[in-house]
């Protein structure tokens, strides 16, 4: 265990059980950072009133049976009665060498290993990914690496769009142009004119519409081979694009991971008769309707979750009724998060509560939607092309690459052999997903190139540049850093600084896992390297005094750079060996 804050935490509990008996053993030590020291307790204060003493009386008592010598000075009490602790630099020193030397660089694994399920990016079959997309496929498959780097078993579900009135509209529109007219040839070309042309006739011609919702009903009847040989045609054309687009942003999601709509399709009749037998499904104006308690509209009246639409049809809460039934039944996760857009909130809140209802899930069961905020503009509006519609996502991507390379063009280097291409690839696409990942999930996200392809600031290139700046350091001195073991000495306050912050890599992994939140490594890694910045530019390396000293700063650039390239990987945030 590296992390101060755990250690000095048991530490403390230790005495507070020696001091107050074993029920006060379990009380939060309450460890926090301090201005004063590195950190300090603030436990006596919150005791003050069961144990009927002053608290800086407590803090006396608790410092009296503190073990902590080997790892702080002696703990000083101020204030009130807070305890503050100043870590010994050669603590710091051996616990930032264990980093460097461990694998998994001071990590631990979980606990408990558990079976998490996570939905994230679900895109529309038929449809280019849009701007929309990029938050809740990044996001979700950091989700994914972070978890399974702790040990879970972790199932990636790309729950896509591939079922329901969308396909009707589609399939009737494919019909009506010829399977081998100019027109079909958007679907391979310009799906997203393809989808809008079948959308206006969708809209203004009534009879295209009644066609197109009855050619719904014939799909989810699965009797009809015509309409399913063209919907597996639909389907497949979008497979061969997500994999490109999966490719390009270097996720982890594959064709196995998809299972979409309607894969749940046979389960439906099943819900609806369950959620009926148990007097949770009723009909209201011809639909099937489930009320879930505590849910209103303005005008005060119950909202329901249309379980079968008045034409027969079902709905998409339907089918998210039966994978939650389905993942319960079959795959029995111990938790599932839904990395899906915070405009969906309610609707989940509400699905949930029916699955609550239905006894499908309970007050135990961690079913958890994992919010993603929306994406605006620079001018705080909608993000939009110059034409006004909503970005493709294929657009943003190669226009962050080619930015990416005009930035490089410019920078002056002894290097002629490099890639300039792949490294582009690498920083273009690494500055969209770092500047989506560092923004908390569920807070509204300002997409801006200028900002998120800078070489300053808490960016992707910023960092990216960092790793590359230490390799650089090991190709000087003519050695790899990855067999470097050397011990670190810590004897500078920049060496200080930079080998504490180290040593919280594990905790803030660990933290990140729990609440879902990627943007919390992120502000960790960019701390790493500004401390490393700072270390770099007040302590020489290659021109250290001593071999010792030479040894040691070698040792911390490389934990440095180990723990620099190991988040910004369990990120999916690619490294450029050189820039």
């Amino acid at each position: 265990m590296t992390d101060p804050q755990q250690v000095l935490a048991a530490r403390v509990r230790t005495a507070l059980g020696a001091a107050f008996g074993g029920d006060y053993a379990d009380a939060d030590p309450l460890i926090r950072p301090s201005q004063f020291a590195d950190y300090q307790s603030n436990a006596a204060l919150p005791l003050a009133k069961s144990l009927g003493k002053r608290p800086r009386d407590i803090a006396n008592e608790i410092v009296a049976r503190l073990n902590v010598g080997d790892i702080t000075e002696p703990p000083e009490i101020s204030g009130p009665g807070f305890v503050n602790f100043t870590l010994r630099n050669d603590w710091i020193a051996a616990q930032a060498t264990d980093v460097l030397r461990d694998p998994r660089l001071g990590v631990p694994d979980a606990d408990t290993q558990q079976t998490v399920i996570v939905e994230y990016s679900s895109p529309n079959i038929a449809k280019e990914m849009h701007v929309g997309h990029l938050r809740t496929t990044i996001v979700g498959d950091a989700l994914d690496r972070i978890l399974e780097f702790l040990g879970h078993n972790v199932i990636r579900d790309n729950h896509v769009g591939d079922w329901g009135t969308p396909f009707g509209m589609l399939i009737e529109h494919l019909i009506d142009v010829g399977e081998d007219s100019p027109e079909a040839q958007l679907l391979r070309t310009d799906p997203n004119a393809f989808y809008a042309a079948a959308r206006v006739k969708f809209d203004t011609v009534p009879a295209f519409a009644d066609r197109a919702r009855a050619r719904v009903v014939k799909l989810q009847a699965r009797n009809d081979p015509d309409t399913l040989r063209l919907w597996d045609e639909l389907v497949e054309l979008s497979r061969q694009y997500l994999r490109d687009m999966y490719a390009l942003l270097k996720v982890t999601l594959t064709d196995d991971d998809i299972r979409g709509e309607s894969f749940y399709n046979d389960l439906l009749p099943g819900v609806a008769e369950e959620l009926t037998e148990k007097g949770i499904a009723v009909v209201s104006d011809g639909a099937l309707c489930a009320f879930p308690p505590g849910f209103t509209g303005r005008d005060g009246n119950p909202l329901p979750v249309i379980i079968r639409k008045s034409d027969g049809g079902w709905n998409y809460s339907t089918t998210d009724l039966a994978t939650i039934k389905y993942r319960v039944d079959k795959i029995h996760p111990d938790r599932a998060l839904y990395v899906v857009g915070s405009d969906q909130a309610l609707h989940f809140k509400m699905v949930f509560a029916t699955a609550k209802m239905a006894g499908w899930l309970t007050d135990e069961d961690d079913f958890e939607h994992a919010q993603i905020g929306l994406v605006q503009g620079k001018d705080g509006g909608k993000l939009k092309t110059r034409e006004g519609d909503t970005p493709k996502l294929s657009g943003l991507l190669a226009e962050g690459i080619e930015r990416a390379r005009a930035i490089l063009d410019e920078v002056d280097r002894d290097d002629t052999d490099l890639d300039l291409d792949a490294i582009a690839r690498d920083v273009g696409i690494g500055a969209i997903k770092y500047a989506d990942l560092s923004t908390a999930r569920d807070s509204t996200y300002v997409f801006d190139f200028d900002r998120m392809i800078s070489f300053r600031g808490n960016t992707g290139p910023y960092l990216q540049y960092a790793t590359a700046r230490i390799r650089s350091i090991f190709r000087k001195a003519g050695i790899s850093e990855s067999g470097i073991t050397d011990p670190i000495i810590v004897t500078e306050p920049a060496e200080r600084e930079l080998a504490l912050q180290l040593l919280g890599f594990g905790a803030v992994v660990t933290g990140v896992a729990e609440v879902a939140e990627p943007h919390r490594l992120c502000a960790y890694l960019f701390e790493v390297a500004s401390l490393f910045t700072s270390f770099y530019e007040q302590c020489p390396v290659l021109k250290a005094d001593d071999a010792a000293t030479r040894a040691s700063r070698l040792a911390l650039c490389a934990a440095a750079l180990r723990v620099l390239s190991g988040g910004l990987g369990l990120l999916g945030v690619p490294v450029p060996e050189r820039m």
